[in-house]
């Protein structure tokens, strides 16, 4: 038996008190490695309290966070840590979410962009094979850093309302930052 919310494709993933997770799509549990994947390849999932059916998605990203780091070579470096903690319950807290969201967007752009200058410099050498590898490499490390875009901001990009399209300038982009940031700062101003 399948189940996925309704025309949306999110896999909902179940947490039981004994801390194992189910798959709904595959009928299986599965441990936070295969989240992980799921993550790398780009599947959207929601992860809900399998008793109380709250939304838990954010701990569990936060867990595999932590586990990748334990893991061995530790990606977020500590002075940046030590930043993002001060920034909880600072006045400007709401606004650092969309801030992070949109940087990571742009690293994952220019990383395309670079992706495609080394190919082309390399495309009728020697070099060629070992760039492309060292290219899949890159793009491997690089998988832990894609984003999933919700849905609102897909279709905002689809209809070039975001700036992050092709052909979008830098003055496009601008204003689309500063759109985001007069609407969470309307967002700041309602909870005051």
């Amino acid at each position: 038996m399948k189940k996925q919310n309704a025309g949306d494709g999110t896999v909902i993933i179940k947490k039981y008190a004994n801390r194992r997770l189910y798959n709904t799509e595959t009928s299986s549990y599965i441990t936070l490695d295969h989240l992980a994947t799921m993550t790398r390849e780009g599947r959207d999932f929601k992860v809900i309290d399998a008793k109380t059916e709250e939304d838990i998605t954010h701990s569990v990203l936060t867990q595999i966070i932590m586990d990748e780091e334990n893991r061995g070579q530790a990606m977020l470096p500590v002075g940046f840590l030590r930043q993002l903690i001060a920034m909880y319950g600072d006045s400007m807290q709401a606004l650092v979410p969309g801030y992070l969201d949109a940087s990571m967007e742009n690293f994952r752009r220019n990383q395309a962009q670079f992706k495609s200058a080394v190919e082309g410099a390399f495309a009728h050498s020697p070099f060629a094979e070992i760039a492309k590898r060292n290219m899949a490499m890159f793009e491997a490390a690089a998988e832990a850093f894609k984003p999933v875009m919700p849905a609102a901001a897909a279709a905002a990009a689809a209809n070039g309302t975001h700036g992050a399209g092709p052909g979008a300038t830098k003055d496009d982009e601008i204003a689309a930052l500063r759109a985001e940031l007069s609407r969470l700062q309307e967002k700041v101003e309602k909870l005051g």
